[in-house]
């Protein structure tokens, strides 16, 4: 069983995840902080959107994975990871735009990100009973 589609999901997120450490770098550079935040806001609000990908992308690209490897067709496969992206992105763009506060793309970003990993989950354990 090929893992194409998940590995096509899983390199788009590593390439959000390297865009978001390249705007860390470029706030430790021109604040001049080379570890921790150096109680700059806007170095610890790039941190933190960096993070919070990092904190969800392992678990759900696990999903994705075993979804795929399991049989999980491949339009199904896309939809979830289409979402993913795009749920993804928008939290990032919500949660600098918002700088930490309430904001659209935050919102929906989380929200969307949960219905990914819950929605993959319950297909791994139907997959798992049997369904």
């Amino acid at each position: 069983m090929s893992l194409m589609i998940s590995g096509f999901y899983a390199s788009l997120t590593v390439l959000l995840a390297i865009g978001l450490s390249i705007r860390v770098i470029k706030q430790r550079r021109v604040n001049k902080v080379g570890i921790g935040t150096g109680g700059n806001a806007d170095l610890a609000l790039a941190k933190r959107v960096h993070e919070n990908l990092l904190e969800n992308a392992p678990l759900a690209l696990i999903l994705f994975m075993l979804a795929e490897f399991n049989g999980l067709p491949a339009a199904i496969s896309h939809c979830f990871g289409t979402v993913w992206i795009v749920a993804r992105l928008l939290h990032a763009i919500g949660l600098t735009a918002a700088k930490g506060g309430v904001h659209f793309g935050r919102v929906w970003g989380v929200l969307l990100t949960w219905v990914v990993m819950v929605g993959l989950a319950i297909v791994n354990i139907g997959f798992f009973i049997g369904l």
